[in-house]
């Protein structure tokens, strides 16, 4: 397994002397892969190792945006081991983080805290207070530690760089197969399964319910799902992503989820639920038993699709 360090400053020897790629890795795509196997090209003979930040610093930046992380800690490490990320580098971004200069970014953490013998980088990297640096300094400071440097050039295809905010958009804009073809995998949402008000029971479709909490919210709607169990079993489904506004028509908006042919206890366990298509829109309906009949075709349409995969 990767193993994670959130302490830059506590570094075990084991891994230090690592290759290292920068950035945020939200969602860990085509693009993010590209820039690993560049990295894994120029010093094979070593380690290979991710920094990254958590949270996000846009999250610190911005507090105020709507959620928008397409990965968060635990999908980003599983996706980044298996593109053969030996260690993981998260570190604590704050506000005193956010103020370090540019020049002891590169002296303190990558060189001294985590001893990188080669970095890489995409062209558009920026670090330090201010984003004081660039590929440019990095350049500077790294030849004049004796760490090695890779820039490397975005992975492209007809529609532009593949980037986060592309995926974003694939899934806000309710295509979650875009989404899969950029990322290389399903997006999928990690979390715990939370009670809810037990309607779905009633409705004859139990449903596992999974709080978004900072996770982006794709386009509000009934999906084609696959959900991995804690166990690493696969089980189909069909979820609902939105406010229910037929039983609820709250504020918060919840995804969840029916797994077929399941009948087991799932409160407080971690579900990774990967939303392959969208079926139809959040609609509101006139009454339950209007609502229970469309379920059952929801389910129906998810079993015939996920049957042709």
């Amino acid at each position: 397994m990767t193993a994670l360090h959130t302490d830059w400053r506590a570094v075990p020897q084991a891994a230090r002397g690592v290759i290292l790629a920068l950035g945020n890795f939200d969602g860990v795509h085509r693009g993010h892969a590209h820039l690993l196997r560049a990295l894994h090209a120029a010093r094979p003979d070593r380690a290979l190792g991710v920094l990254t930040f958590e949270p996000h610093p846009r999250e610190l930046f911005r507090p105020d945006d709507a959620p928008f992380r397409l990965t968060l800690s635990g999908e980003r490490r599983d996706a980044l081991h298996a593109l053969g990320v030996a260690h993981v580098f998260e570190i604590p971004f704050d506000r005193a983080f956010s103020e370090l200069p540019a020049e002891r970014f590169v002296a303190d953490v990558l060189a001294g805290g985590i001893g990188a013998v080669h970095l890489a980088c995409g062209a558009d990297f920026a670090y330090g207070h201010r984003r004081g640096g660039d590929v440019r300094t990095l350049a500077t400071q790294a030849e004049a530690l004796g760490i090695g440097l890779t820039v490397v050039p975005a992975l492209a295809d007809a529609g532009g760089p593949f980037s986060s905010t592309r995926i974003r958009r694939a899934l806000l804009d309710g295509y979650p197969e875009r989404a899969t073809e950029e990322l290389g995998r399903p997006w999928a949402v990690r979390g715990a399964v939370c009670h809810g008000d037990k309607r779905g029971r009633l409705l004859g479709f139990p449903t596992a319910n999974i709080r978004l909490g900072r996770h982006l919210e794709p386009a509000r709607g009934v999906y084609a799902v696959t959900v991995r169990l804690p166990d690493g079993a696969l089980r189909s489904g069909v979820a609902n992503i939105g406010r229910r506004p037929t039983v609820a028509d709250t504020l918060e908006s919840r995804l969840e989820v029916n797994l077929f042919d399941f009948d087991g206890d799932l409160y407080g366990q971690e579900l990774s639920v990967s939303l392959h298509t969208l079926l139809r829109a959040e609609r509101k309906f006139d009454g339950l038993d209007a609502l229970k009949a469309q379920i059952a075709l929801d389910a129906a349409w998810a079993r015939d699709y996920l049957r042709d995969r």
